[in-house]
């Protein structure tokens, strides 16, 4: 196999990644956003109505984050998107572990995971894969590519 044959596999293996873990940590906090607005605030970083905000904006923004990745539309922004995203909760968690906080990550509202070193390198391991996507957004079955190939037959044809 060529390097663009295993490039496109491993951005197609990230994206479905990413996308899948973005959408279900997004269903959670839609169907419960006061019980994410609690574990915002377990964190002890920002106020009480920041926490709200965040809980009610937040999961829709990694649902759609994770629709898009899913699909393979928009990868390049959406995998900077959830770069960015995954960044602020790793330093989230990194401070909660600094202070000593026993705390539910509040990564999944509806699953228990405490903070600690074990999320921090699951949280390196997706900024890598957002990442790489970054770096390398066409993948197999997506429909970026399609849209691209079409806009190009379209240019040529223009001219």
């Amino acid at each position: 196999m060529n390097w663009h044959k295993t490039q496109k596999l491993l951005s197609l293996v990230c994206r479905l990644i990413l996308g899948f873990i973005f959408i279900y940590a997004a269903v959670g906090k839609i169907v419960e956003p006061e019980v994410f607005a609690k574990e915002i605030m377990n964190y002890r970083l920002v106020s009480e109505v920041v926490a709200k905000v965040t809980a009610i904006t937040l999961p829709w923004l990694e649902l759609f984050i994770g629709i898009l990745l899913l699909f393979g539309v928009k990868t390049k922004t959406s995998s900077m998107l959830s770069s960015c995203i995954l960044i602020i909760f790793t330093f989230g968690v990194l401070s909660a572990v600094a202070r000593g906080l026993n705390i539910n990550c509040g990564c999944v509202s509806h699953h228990i995971e405490y903070v600690g070193w074990k999320k921090v390198l699951e949280n390196l391991a997706l900024i890598f894969a957002s990442i790489y996507l970054a770096l390398f957004p066409i993948s197999y079955l997506s429909f970026e590519k399609h849209l691209s190939n079409e806009n190009a037959k379209d240019n040529r044809s223009n001219q």
